[in-house]
């Protein structure tokens, strides 16, 4: 866990805001005995998980694609080749979305913006990315992506394991 206490502070509370904005079918599904508190997010996301992530194109048409996602300080990170599409969406159209699932058991879902971020320049940020990936990938191809965290606006999550109601 890289979080720090203000991180997890503020991942709870961009939780609970995110909840309390959502309506009632949503609150249904993710209900009190379903919601993961930001300590189950983090312990949820440790490692790579692969991430859908939506894009939008020119003409707002949404495109989805899996990424590694790699959770860090209570932000989603990514990196994809600098010549993708997924880039090119991005620097036009930051908003994004992306949900990591594991079947049926579980989904946290991200809405927010993508900013690009240089883990250079973040040595912590760097660390953690090697410590994923090893350090040979990160010397070879893995330096030359384009990184990006996504900046959340609403993040839900929740467990498929108890019956969830709209309250």
């Amino acid at each position: 866990m890289y979080e720090t206490p203000e991180d997890m502070t503020a991942l709870q509370r961009l939780l609970d805001d995110s909840y309390a904005g959502a309506g009632c079918h949503l609150r249904r599904i993710a209900g009190r005995g379903r919601r993961l508190e930001a300590a189950e997010v983090v312990a949820e996301l440790d490692g790579i998980k692969i991430m859908a992530l939506a894009t939008a194109g020119a003409s707002g048409d949404p495109r989805v694609g899996p990424v590694d996602g790699h959770f860090y300080r209570g932000r989603f990170h990514f990196g994809s080749s600098p010549d993708s599409v997924r880039v090119r969406h991005i620097g036009a159209r930051p908003a994004v979305s992306a949900t990591v699932f594991d079947a049926q058991w579980s989904q946290i879902t991200v809405h927010g913006r993508a900013v690009r971020v240089s883990p250079t320049d973040e040595p912590a940020l760097e660390q953690y990315l090697i410590e994923l990936h090893g350090r040979a990938l990160w010397d070879g191809w893995l330096k030359e992506v384009v990184w990006v965290r996504i900046e959340p606006e609403t993040m839900f999550a929740f467990r498929n394991s108890a019956t969830g109601n709209c309250s």
